[in-house]
């Protein structure tokens, strides 16, 4: 299983008060860190290893989960610095760790999907990087993305169209060649790189039939404090 690159180093202004302490990451849901739901998930999925990119209350984080060795999984990290990157930024500084093809997802994230159908979609497709889909229409969210036929052909973050009746999922696939070619910038959007692949016909789609969940605002918390209780008590 390709290695998993998690951009967890946002400011998380959207949950103040709560992150005004805390990093999103260690936001408490169903009874514990987030960053360990998401953690234990993977290694569930059969991911091995996970870059964790970090900036805001970075140190906080590494207390909690260390080399991860306790959730049975192995977790490195690349830190912002002094500045935050932004989630492309964040993501090219970590590529040394990454290896040539690697998965990326958000650090408020929890997202029910097989990674290892995601990561044979990637391989199939023979293009350089890949964005999971989900058929939104407006319902989790701004629809922004075109898809069809397994391919992304259009995603904007401010376009908006009829035609746009998909959402990114939050899962990614990308090779190393196609971050070193769009990362021009030391600051700038992963939804940048995205936007360039998908207009160059260099983004293939997957899509998944299951919603996704985040913590990034407050009603998206409370929908998946539910969702991961109802797990629990399975």
């Amino acid at each position: 299983m390709l290695p998993v690159a998690i951009l967890a180093g946002g400011l998380a202004t959207r949950l103040h008060p709560i992150t005004k302490t805390i990093p999103k990451a260690l936001v408490p849901v169903a009874g514990r860190p987030f960053i360990q739901w998401q953690l234990e998930y993977l290694r569930d999925q059969g991911v091995s290893r996970v870059v964790l990119c970090t900036g805001y209350r970075s140190t906080q984080i590494k207390q909690i989960v260390g080399d991860g060795s306790q959730l049975g999984i192995v977790v490195e990290y690349s830190d912002d610095g002094t500045t935050l990157l932004g989630t492309g930024g964040a993501l090219s500084k970590a590529l040394p760790l990454l290896g040539l093809e690697f998965f990326v997802l958000y650090g408020d994230s929890f997202l029910p999907v097989s990674f290892s159908m995601v990561e044979q979609a990637y391989h199939d497709s023979d293009l350089p990087a890949l964005m999971t889909v989900y058929r939104n229409e407006g319902q989790l969210g701004t629809s922004n993305v075109v898809f069809s036929n397994g391919q992304v052909l259009e995603y904007s973050k401010i376009r908006q169209g009829q035609d746009m009746t998909y959402i990114d999922f939050g899962l990614g696939v990308l090779s190393k060649s196609v971050v070193e070619h769009y990362c021009q910038e030391k600051v700038f959007d992963l939804a940048n790189v995205y936007e360039a692949l998908a207009n160059a016909r260099q983004l293939a789609g997957f899509e998944v039939f299951e919603r996704f969940y985040e913590i990034g605002s407050p009603d998206g918390l409370a929908q998946t404090e539910e969702f991961l209780r109802s797990k629990v008590s399975l």
